[in-house]
Formats: structure tokens, C-alpha cells, sequence
């Protein structure tokens, strides 16, 4: 709608007259005021893997998130959704973090470019992560295991978790704690 060929242009605002003024164009200013004012806008994650065998056989003591180094042929892979976390682990080696054992396939349109699957991978963290990370695994005895694999605005994203082994008889003992807390939800459900 253009407001600048009404009958009565002396009427509109001087800073409307004489100019080419949209409702689109008020409305984008109006979003762009709103994105502002809350600070970030909403990210979107994409969750590419997750280890959920890492949650039975370890213990989770702290979450983080790092960015990784990828080459094209890994990013365009992961974007089809293909990825394995299993077998995968992380070290602190010269004041670096890098990922082992993730399995990445080769991109099925790859040529000579594409990457080898299981190759270690650099993450991305702050420095003063990377400290915390070496002195929790070096006097903890916990282990650096890769929780979810996402894309988060466009980035590729891992979930780290520092975590403690858990041995066979606590693996048991949280089954049963978990079918008890499951029983008791159904016996509450049925007594509605």
C-alpha cells in the first residue's frame, strides 16, 4: 500500500509525505526493533546424532558445548543426518581438545575432496574451558564423551560431558531405580 498517491497527502505525517512507504516495510522495522530489544533471536538446533549409550554407562557431572573443525565434504555429510557418537571419546593433547572416534561417512557426491570418516577432529573452546577440562579429567579420573551432535544457527555443534564410568552393579541399580519411578508413575496414572 502506498500512502504517498492518497487524495489527501498534506494530511500524512511529513516524514511519510512524499515518500514510498510499505506496511511490509513498517512491519520489518517493527521485527527488527523486537530482535533488538530482546538481545538474541531464537536459535535453532538441528540434532544431527545422539549417544544415548553413554548416558547407561556413565555418570554425567557437567555438560558443555564446543565447536568443531570440519571440513566441507563432514559439513554437507552431517547435514543429511549421518553421523555416529558410539565410540567416540575426547582428549586434551598440547593445550587442545580433539575428538576421536566419531564416525562422519563420506559424502555420497564427494570426489578426491572428501574426508577420511573416523579422522580426529580439533574442538573449539575457550581457553579457560580447556584448563577446567584438564584439571577435572587429569585429578578426577572422569572422561571427556560426546553427548548430541547438532547444528545450532547454522554451526555444527557437540555436547561434551565430563563423566564418570559407571561399573555393571550401578548400571543394574539405575535400571531398577528407573523401572521402580516408571511403576510408580503408572500405579499414580491408574488410580486417576
Amino acid at each position: 500500500m502506498r500512502f504517498d498517491i492518497l487524495p489527501d497527502a498534506q494530511a500524512l505525517p511529513a516524514r511519510v509525505r512524499g515518500q514510498t512507504y510499505t506496511v511490509a516495510a513498517q512491519r520489518g522495522k517493527a521485527e527488527r526493533g523486537k530482535k533488538a530489544q530482546s538481545g538474541k533471536a531464537k536459535q535453532s538446533k538441528k540434532i544431527v546424532a545422539s549417544n544415548r549409550r553413554a548416558r547407561h554407562d556413565y555418570t554425567i557431572e557437567d555438560t558443555l558445548e564446543a565447536g568443531m573443525m570440519l571440513t566441507g565434504t563432514e559439513v554437507k555429510s552431517l547435514r543429511a543426518g549421518r553421523a555416529t557418537l558410539t565410540d567416540g571419546y575426547a582428549l586434551i593433547t598440547d593445550g587442545e581438545v580433539w575428538l576421536h572416534g566419531v564416525h562422519i561417512p563420506e559424502y555420497a557426491q564427494g570426489t578426491w575432496t572428501n574426508h577420511e570418516p573416523r579422522r580426529v577432529r580439533k574442538l573449539l573452546l575457550h581457553r579457560r574451558e580447556i584448563d577446567r577440562l584438564a584439571r577435572s579429567t587429569a585429578e578426577g579420573g572422569l572422561t571427556l564423551v560426546p553427548l548430541s551432535l547438532y547444528f545450532s544457527d547454522g554451526k555444527a555443534k557437540i555436547e561434551l560431558a565430563l563423566a564418570r564410568g559407571r561399573r555393571s552393579y550401578d548400571k543394574r541399580q539405575e535400571l531398577a531405580r528407573r523401572d521402580a519411578a516408571r511403576e510408580v508413575e503408572r500405579a499414580l496414572f491408574r488410580r486417576r
